[in-house]
């Protein structure tokens, strides 16, 4: 027997990847937007450089929790999905065996296999796992990318909690007028450089990721800070 070729799909990373972005973005670009709005509004003028910190800190709280609680919603309705799909494919198996095996059959043979062949494989994968078989070819169910709701709820609140801690960090750093463009300045360059990361790991261009999240960050940046500075001109 031939020794087993082993190859590491970057589809697999799909799940847990697009998790982690979404959270980490989402993280960076509201936290370091709400700091810049509520700086623009005049706090810091006033002597409320506190008030930045603290609006960055409530927005990663219930930035986190949210992410967590849309993530965990979002993605036990697709698992609720999977188990009715999979609930629905075993009864047929049950009750119509030949049938579901001439519906795979079918699959296969409109994939490309010829119709002897196509029965003969539907056949022999029915005979070693039916409920799989169907469940991938039919289904399209694969166990990596299964919904898993628990862990894309942590994964999205704990990266959402790593990008909103890079505004929070710069902003107790810096001083005085200062803290609005050094958020600017140091949440473009993380969107940058996790906008690379990301394409890169998904096997994309790692320029055109960091340009499509570096032009929303400064999109949302702008105008949270034109809203700031027309609250506080009213105020």
């Amino acid at each position: 027997m031939g020794k087993r070729h082993s190859e590491h799909h970057l589809g697999k990373r799909g799940g847990w990847l697009r998790a982690a972005v979404l959270g980490a973005n989402d993280g960076l670009v509201s936290t370091a937007s709400l700091m810049v709005g509520v700086a623009s509004a005049g706090t810091l003028s006033m002597g409320g450089a506190d008030h930045v910190l603290v609006s960055g800190f409530a927005g990663l709280v219930a930035g986190a929790m949210s992410m967590a609680a849309g993530e965990y919603v979002s993605v036990s309705s697709q698992a609720d999905g999977e188990r009715a799909d999979l609930a629905r494919e075993r009864h047929e198996l049950e009750v119509s065996p030949q049938m579901e095996l001439a519906e795979l059959a079918g699959i296969y043979e409109a994939r490309g296999l010829d119709p002897a062949l196509a029965q003969q494989v539907a056949e022999q994968l029915t005979r070693h796992d039916a409920m799989d078989a169907h469940a991938r070819d039919e289904l399209g169910l694969m166990e990596v990318m299964t919904a898993r709701p628990l862990s894309a709820a942590l994964a999205s609140a704990g990266s959402f909690a790593v990008g909103s801690a890079l505004p929070l960090l710069t902003a107790f750093l810096a001083a005085g007028s200062r803290v609005i463009p050094a958020i600017f300045a140091v949440s473009l360059l993380g969107l940058a450089g996790m906008g690379a990361l990301a394409a890169n790991a998904a096997g994309a261009s790692p320029v055109r990721g960091a340009a499509r999240v570096t032009f929303w960050g400064v999109l949302a940046m702008v105008l949270t800070a034109g809203a700031g500075l027309l609250f506080g001109a009213i105020s």
